[in-house]
């Protein structure tokens, strides 16, 4: 193979000469900022703003991975590689800039070209908006995945959608949410490049008619239909120093005709742009609430314009290139993340044979062989239903193809179980009730040749409970993909200070090879490295508490255990439970008893879903209980408890690094995988938790003197369920009935009286599906282990280093090279690198073929 320094660098421009690449170097980036600050955003030596700032930074950035970007394209097209496409309907990315900065090996340059023109990188980094694409761990993932994938060196597209608005902001008034417009594209996003040239047109409702071909077949065409635009904006994802920058491809809708012109004339101007705002609304927020029947049909329109446009894409590229779909399956695959994209499985149909007159079984086949599909979730309501008649009226010709594929199916079905109709009911696509549903998961399934959970549990729970019956056709079909998240942003940026100390202590090939990270359990037992570990903890406490204290007014004393649970606010994930504690503290406190206390810092922050009442509500208590507590005179720094509002990627940056003890505590068999957990065992936080989801891998890997386990199993909570009586579980518990008593009291919500019944009558129901009453005993036991452990400052710092050195796992890098392994059977395709990647490439080269093939 030549080597990578022997080859030359060059950037080709169409009818120019051969262009040289773009300086990485102190006065290169200095001149770069300086030409964007000018020519590009015409500032001028007045300006003082930092968000122009910024936008220089960026583009200067964004110029050199267009560089890679270009070289990675060609080297991909060069090889004639199978491609893999990540679908997606979330990519909750963050911030672009330090990612990039980090990936390109430039940080230390950047830095100091700033310095030179007296300005600061932190600050600038602080102007970037987070991308409002994701709400929550399904959306990071995806973002983590393409990472990893252009680390890997992977030809791994990402599809998405490019919201206007994303979530929403969250405000806590009167300790209620409040929900304000995200609207992070206010600005503009400089890392975007809009392809106008390959807009695709995405069809809606009308007619499906049959007509006969030339060769006397039967066909069908999609008449009358209100079609949008769907136009493509490109982000690009760079690998960790080795020259890939991958494609995230995001669509945002527009209307065919910007308003109907007669219309206008005839002094009708509402009504001539509304087939515009119709079209632009499939794009313009973030999952639109479905608790209304229009909220339903934008989510489904969402969900089909995200797989028309991209499969439409994949496939006008590979005409381009291609005269038939004979290997198509063998050059592509397509990963539906969660439920969501599940049409592409009828419309890769509808495009194959409608648009390019495949045959039925030729058209199956290939879709079976590209299709494949992961699963987020072991709650039987989160798994999407559509009402048929919405279907019919919005995608005419999709669901006569889901009703094939479903009649086809279920005969397969009935030849392997003849007679047994329950079987079939429980296994059709569409559900029997009035009206009936189209089950999206259910059409994933049986379009897909690989169907995988993202956590060991989850798998097992999957096959044995919520697909059993797809289990027992298809065992075949069925894997594991245990979740992971990027070492890169969720260790080697958001923790500058222990990425440092590592790397002084083991070299930097852990950044890219995460498994080398285990080659710091020795240091754990060494004082020294102890003591600095301690410091670096202590340093990220001090910037967690001066972001609590801005954004909550709370003063947290960092010699305190910071004690956090940061997620999607959800009853199944129980900060009920959490508050329950924090409220059984504060009940020792007042009675003195305090022998032994360990003073701890509570941190509790996430959304609700705007619908979600019981939520909205957990969020109400937390934040009245913070008010006592904090106010109170006799509790002191003795406890401490705040809500963070707008939890965002950004926040997490700041929170995993200084986090003590990591709240994971889901009733056990209801957390598909969690990633939240990874992100603070990485850098050295405890787990509190439950046997749920990836909790069970973690504990496997850091022993159990290193993690806080408590609570019943999957297993455990199933055969309590028919004879739970929560009320006796609290008369047998005193703690615990004077909890319930000061939540009944009104002791907080005094002159909000019956405010918090809702809570304590979910609480004593004994159709709880949370346990939150049969889990509080043993939650509080496994506190005060914790209490006890941070007692113990040089044992607790041991546990840290041990929990950041087995973290190796939970690195996507390991992830995604399974996925490549089991599903995706992609080769490695090398780019074009620039002198920076140099060195670290050829450095990384050999562990990691050795750890992924």
């Amino acid at each position: 193979m030549q080597s990578i320094k022997q080859r030359k660098k060059v950037v080709y421009s169409p009818g120019l000469t051969e262009l040289p690449p773009l300086p990485m170097d102190v006065p290169g980036l200095k001149e770069g900022f300086r030409h964007h600050y000018t020519c590009h955003l015409g500032r001028d030596k007045y300006c003082r703003s930092p968000r122009y700032y910024y936008k220089a930074l960026a583009f200067t950035i964004r110029e050199r991975l267009m560089e890679r970007w270009n070289n990675t394209r060609y080297a991909y097209l060069d090889a004639d590689c199978k491609h893999g496409y990540y679908l997606s309907l979330e990519f909750l990315m963050g911030r672009a800039l330090g990612n990039a900065l980090l990936n390109l090996g430039i940080t230390d340059e950047a830095s100091r070209a700033l310095l030179e023109l007296g300005l600061k990188l932190e600050d600038l980094s602080a102007e970037e908006i987070d991308a409002g694409l994701g709400n929550g761990g399904l959306g990071r993932l995806a973002a983590c995945f393409l990472d990893s994938c252009a680390t890997l060196e992977l030809p791994v597209m990402g599809y998405g959608i490019r919201y206007e608005y994303g979530m929403f902001r969250q405000r806590i008034v009167d300790g209620r949410q409040v929900e304000e417009p995200d609207h992070w594209l206010r600005d503009g996003n400089p890392w975007e490049v809009e392809r106008p040239e390959y807009t695709q047109r995405i069809s809606f409702g009308g007619r499906c008619e049959s007509f006969r071909t030339e060769s006397g077949e039967t066909s069908y065409r999609w008449a009358d239909t209100r079609d949008v635009l769907a136009v493509p904006y490109d982000i690009p994802i760079p690998g960790y120093r080795n020259g890939t920058v991958n494609t995230l491809r995001l669509w945002k809708a527009a209307a065919t005709d910007v308003f109907d012109l007669d219309e206008f004339n005839a002094g009708s101007y509402t009504e001539s742009v509304a087939t515009k705002n119709e079209a632009e609304n499939i794009t313009m927020v973030l999952y639109p609430n479905d608790a209304s029947e229009n909220g339903k049909a934008l989510r489904l329109r969402q969900q089909y314009f995200l797989a028309s446009a991209s499969l439409q894409d994949v496939v006008a590229r590979w005409k381009a290139h291609k005269e038939d779909f004979a290997d198509f399956a063998e050059k592509n695959c397509f990963q539906l993340n969660d439920t969501h994209p599940s049409c592409a499985v009828p419309e890769l149909m509808r495009i194959l044979m409608d648009e390019n007159g495949l045959g039925w079984d030729e058209a199956w086949g290939i879709t079976t062989r590209t299709m494949a599909y992961t699963n987020h979730t072991l709650l039987p309501e989160a798994l999407e239903r559509w009402p048929l008649p919405m279907f019919q009226q919005l995608l005419p010709r999709s669901l006569e193809i889901v009703l094939e594929i479903n009649a086809r199916f279920l005969k397969e079905v009935a030849k392997r179980w003849p007679g047994d109709s329950d079987r079939l009911r429980r296994m059709s696509i569409i559900e029997e009730g009035e009206p009936q549903q189209v089950r999206m998961a259910y059409l994933a399934i049986v379009g897909s040749f690989s169907v995988n959970g993202v956590a060991a549990l989850h798998s097992h729970l999957l096959s044995e409970g919520l697909f059993r019956d797809f289990y027992e056709f298809w065992p075949e079909k069925f894997n594991n993909k245990t979740n992971g998240v990027t070492p890169r942003r969720w260790l080697a940026w958001c923790n500058p200070g222990l990425n440092r100390l590592i790397t002084d202590t083991i070299g930097n090939g852990w950044v890219a090879d995460l498994g080398r990270i285990r080659e710091l359990a020795p240091y754990a037992d060494d004082p020294a490295f102890r003591e600095r570990w301690h410091s670096v903890k202590q340093e990220n406490k001090a910037r967690l508490a001066s972001l609590v204290e801005a954004k909550c007014g709370v003063t947290f004393n960092t010699e305190s255990l910071f004690d956090v649970q940061v997620k999607r606010i959800h009853e199944y994930k129980r900060q009920l439970l959490n508050v329950l504690h924090v409220i059984h503290l504060y009940d020792r406190i007042k009675r003195g008893d305090t022998a032994g206390w360990t003073n701890r810092c509570v941190l509790i922050a996430g959304k609700a879903a705007p619908g979600y009442y019981m939520a909205k509500l957990i969020i109400k208590l937390v934040n009245n209980v913070a008010k006592v507590v904090n106010d109170d005179p006799d509790v002191g720094d003795l406890l401490k408890v705040a809500f963070l509002p707008n939890y965002r990627v950004t926040a997490m940056e700041y929170i995993c690094p200084g986090t003590d003890l990591s709240e994971q505590i889901s009733t056990a068999g209801k957390e598909a995988s969690g990633t939240g957990n990874m992100k603070f065992m990485m850098n050295g936080a405890l787990t509190i938790g439950t046997l749920d989801g990836a909790n069970i891998e973690i504990l496997e890997e850091v022993g159990e003197e290193n993690f806080f386990r408590f609570g019943l199993t999957a297993q455990e909570v199933e055969q309590l369920r028919p004879n739970y009586y929560p009320h006796a579980v609290i008369a047998s518990d005193p703690d615990l009935a004077r909890v319930i008593w000061l939540l009944q009291s009104g002791h907080f919500s005094m002159f909000e009286t019956g405010i918090f019944d809702p809570i304590v009558q979910a609480i004593t129901s004994p159709r709880d599906p949370w346990m939150v009453a049969a889990d509080f005993r043993s939650y509080v036991e496994a506190q005060k282990r914790v209490a006890a452990a941070y007692h113990d400052r040089e044992g607790w710092t041991r546990k840290s280093i041990i929990n950041s050195a087995y973290s190796g796992k939970f690195s996507t890098d390991r992830t995604i090279a399974e996925y490549n392994e089991g599903i995706w059977h992609l080769d490695r395709v090398k780019a074009e690198r620039g002198s920076q990647e140099e060195d670290a490439a050829e450095h990384h080269l050999e562990e990691r073929e050795r750890s992924f093939g």
